[in-house]
C-alpha cells in the first residue's frame, strides 16, 4: 500500500506543478473522517472546525468581506482517498489539513512545487517547523519531540527521589511513522536522564494488544507513555487496567487523550494523564459567539455534543490560526481573494500574541506564539491534563512546559538537513 501511494504522491506532484492554476476564493477544501473506524475523533475536530468558520461568516460577514467557504472531503482516513481529494481539487483549496501523519508525509512532496500551504497541528513530520526546510508546511503551535519532552518532564517532576536514574519507562506506540516520531527525542533523554526506555510497538489498528500490556507488566515498567490512535487507545487502557497496571501511572500524548475513551472507563480511569497544546472545556468567550451566532441559530455543523472536548476545541484552534493566516495574507498583498501562494505567505505572518488570543475570544486558551520564515513550529509550550472521573474531564495540572530549545532545535536541524540532503534540495534564506 505504501509503494502505490508513494507513486501516486509522485504522480500528483508532477500533474500539480503542470497544472494551470485556479482562480482562488475563500475555498478551503477540508479533509474529514466522520466515517470510518477513527470517526469517533474525526467528527468532533470537524465540527469544531467548521462551526468557527460559520462564526465568522455570520458575525463578520466572511473575512475581508470575502465569504469562507468549507467543502468537506471525506476520506475515512485513508491515504490513498485523501490522496485521491487532493488530486481533484488541487489549487482549489487555499490551505491543505491532512488530518493525518501519513497522509501528510505524501502531500508534503505533492505541494512542494505548488506552493499550496499545509497545516498539520500538532502532527505530521517534526523537522517541518523548520521554514527554511519545509517553506509551506507548517505544524504549530507543539510537535511530536516538544510532547515527548514535556512527559518526561512531568515525571521527573513527579518522582520523589527526585531523578530518573534506573527508572524503566515503556513506550506503547503504534507501529508507523507517528508512533516511532517520540523515539528520537525519548532516546536522547534516557541517554541525558538515565532511564530505560523500551519501546511495545502495536501493529495497526491495535485491536490486540495482551501480549504487549504483559510484556510491560513483566518488564515491571514504573511508567507507560501511550501513543496510540484511535480504538487502540482504548483498548490499551482496557488492557492496563485489567493487568492492574495503575492508571495513573499511564501517560498519554494528545492523540491518545480523547475524552470519549475516558468516559467510557468510568471510575476506572481516573488518574490517567495526558498532555495537550490547548485547553479543553468551554469557559472561553468565543464560545459565547458560538451560542449566538452558531448553536442556537441552527448552524452547527454536527450535533454539538461534543463542546470543549479536546479534538473539538482542537478544531477550533486550526480554524482560529488558519482565520489568521487568511486575514495577514489579505492585508499583505492587498487583496481579499487571495491564492494559495499569498495564503502561504500570511500564514507566515501569523502573530498570536496574548492580545491576539483575548480578542479573538481565546484568552488562555493557549500559549502565545509567532510564525516567520524560519519558524514554523510555534511555541513548543505543552501541559499535562489529569482525568477526573467524578466531572468526568480533565483536570490540567502542569504549567505549560517550556520546551527544552537546544535539544528539539538540534533535532530538528539535523532531521531537516537530512531531508534536503536525500531530496537534492537547498535551504532558503530567512533573514
Amino acid at each position: 500500500m505504501k509503494r502505490r501511494a508513494a507513486a501516486l504522491a509522485a504522480t500528483l506532484a508532477m500533474a500539480a506543478a503542470l497544472a494551470a492554476p485556479a482562480r482562488a476564493d475563500l475555498t478551503i477544501v477540508a479533509h474529514s473522517y466522520r466515517t470510518g473506524p477513527f470517526a469517533a475523533a474525526g467528527a468532533p475536530g470537524g465540527d469544531g472546525f467548521a462551526d468557527y468558520m460559520t462564526l465568522l461568516n455570520a458575525r463578520d460577514g466572511g473575512i475581508g468581506g470575502e465569504k469562507i467557504v468549507v467543502e468537506s472531503c471525506e476520506f475515512g482516513y485513508s491515504t490513498e482517498i485523501g490522496l485521491e481529494c487532493y488530486k481533484k481539487n488541487a489549487g482549489r483549496s487555499l490551505v491543505w489539513i491532512p488530518l493525518s501523519t501519513e497522509l501528510a508525509y505524501y502531500m508534503i512532496e505533492a505541494t512542494r512545487q505548488t506552493g499550496e500551504p499545509i497545516v498539520t497541528t500538532g502532527y505530521g513530520r517534526t523537522e517541518a517547523s523548520d521554514g527554511a526546510a519545509f517553506p509551506n508546511v507548517f505544524n504549530f503551535p507543539a510537535n511530536y519531540w516538544h510532547g515527548a519532552a514535556a512527559q518526561i518532564r512531568h515525571i521527573k517532576e513527579n518522582t520523589p527521589r527526585g531523578d530518573m536514574r534506573g527508572m524503566k519507562i515503556a513506550l506503547v506506540h503504534h507501529d508507523s511513522p507517528y508512533g516511532e516520531e517520540p523515539l528520537k527525542t525519548l532516546g536522547a533523554l534516557a541517554a541525558q536522564e538515565g532511564f530505560e526506555l523500551r519501546p511495545f510497538p502495536v501493529p495497526h489498528p491495535g485491536l490486540d494488544q495482551g501480549a504487549i500490556w504483559d510484556g510491560v507488566k513483566d518488564w515491571g515498567a514504573e511508567w507507560t507513555l501511550l501513543w496510540g490512535w484511535g480504538p487502540m487507545n482504548r483498548v490499551a487502557l482496557k488492557a492496563a487496567i485489567a493487568r492492574d497496571i495503575p492508571v495513573d501511572r499511564v501517560f498519554g500524548n494528545w492523540w491518545s487523550g480523547m475524552d470519549f475513551d475516558l468516559k467510557r472507563l468510568g471510575r476506572r480511569g481516573a488518574g490517567y494523564r495526558a498532555i495537550n497544546f490547548h485547553a479543553v472545556g468551554t469557559e472561553y468567550s468565543v464560545y459565547n459567539a458560538l451560542n449566538e451566532h452558531v448553536y442556537f441559530a441552527g448552524k452547527a455543523f454536527g450535533l454539538a455534543n461534543n463542546l470543549g472536548s479536546t479534538m473539538y476545541n482542537r478544531g477550533l484552534f486550526t480554524a482560529a490560526v488558519v482565520a489568521e493566516g487568511i486575514r495577514a495574507a489579505q492585508k499583505l498583498h492587498g487583496t481579499a481573494q487571495i491564492t494559495p501562494r499569498q495564503m502561504r505567505d500570511g500564514l507566515e505572518q501569523v502573530n498570536m500574541s496574548a492580545a491576539r488570543l483575548a480578542a479573538l475570544g481565546f484568552e488562555g486558551f493557549m500559549p502565545p506564539f509567532a510564525n516567520s520564515c524560519a519558524e514554523h513550529g510555534g511555541s513548543g509550550k505543552v501541559a499535562v491534563n489529569q482525568w477526573d472521573s467524578r466531572l468526568r474531564g480533565w483536570r490540567q495540572v502542569s504549567a505549560f512546559y517550556d520546551p527544552p530549545a537546544q535539544l528539539v532545535g538540534a533535532l530538528v536541524r539535523a532531521h531537516a538537513d537530512g531531508y534536503l540532503k536525500a531530496t537534492g534540495r537547498t535551504r532558503r534564506a530567512c533573514d
